[in-house]
C-alpha cells in the first residue's frame, strides 16, 4: 500500500494462515461443513431464478433439488457464510482504510483491458468451480484439509495453470 493512503499494514501471513485454520476448524465443528463460496452463489442464483421464473426451477432437476416447490434455496448455512464473508471483508477494509475505487493494473494495459481480463478470468474460474464441484476455497481449504485426492489434484492444476499463464501475461505487469 502507498504510504500516503493512510491504510494500515497487512497481517503477518503466518498469523493469517493460523487464523484461517482456526476458522476452517470452527466451520467444521459448528456446521459440519467446510468453507467455500460457489455452492452458496449457486443457491443465490437459484433463488433469483425462482423469483423471475419459478416454473423453470421446478422443471430443472438440479434447481428443483435445491429450491423447487416450497424449498427456499437461501435456507443454507453456506449463504450466511457468503454474506458474512462479504460483510466481514467490507468491515475489515473500512476499519483499515482500504476501501476505495481503484483498478490495479500494470503500465502495459488499460483499465478497460484489465476489466475485460478480470471478467473473462472470473467466468472461466466460475465455470471451472462448478465443473470441479467446488470453488478454489472449497477445494483447497476444505477438501485439502480432509486430504481429498481430488482437491489436491485440483490445486496442483491451479498452480500449474497459473504459472503457465503467467509467462504470457507477465509483460502486462512490467
Amino acid at each position: 500500500m502507498n504510504g500516503d493512503s493512510g491504510a494500515r499494514g497487512y497481517i503477518n501471513p503466518y498469523v493469517g494462515g493460523i487464523l484461517l485454520g482456526v476458522v476452517l476448524f470452527s466451520a467444521y465443528f459448528f456446521t459440519q461443513s467446510g468453507l467455500g463460496a460457489s455452492g452458496a452463489i449457486g443457491k443465490v442464483q437459484i433463488a433469483l431464478v425462482k423469483l423471475v421464473a419459478p416454473g423453470h426451477v421446478n422443471r430443472n432437476s438440479y434447481f428443483a433439488k435445491e429450491g423447487g416447490g416450497d424449498k427456499n434455496a437461501l435456507d443454507s448455512g453456506a449463504v450466511f457464510m457468503l454474506l458474512g464473508t462479504f460483510l466481514g471483508g467490507l468491515a475489515s477494509g473500512l476499519i483499515n482504510r482500504r476501501v476505495r475505487p481503484e483498478t490495479r493494473r500494470g503500465p502495459q494495459i488499460t483499465d478497460r483491458q484489465r476489466w475485460i481480463f478480470a471478467f473473462v478470468g472470473g467466468a472461466v474460474m466460475g465455470y471451472g468451480a462448478r465443473l470441479a464441484r467446488g470453488c478454489t476455497s472449497g477445494q483447497a481449504l476444505s477438501g485439502g484439509a480432509v486430504l481429498a485426492v481430488g482437491s489436491w489434484a485440483f490445486m496442483l492444476c491451479v498452480f500449474i495453470g497459473g504459472y503457465a499463464l503467467a509467462y504470457f501475461v507477465r509483460r502486462l505487469w512490467n
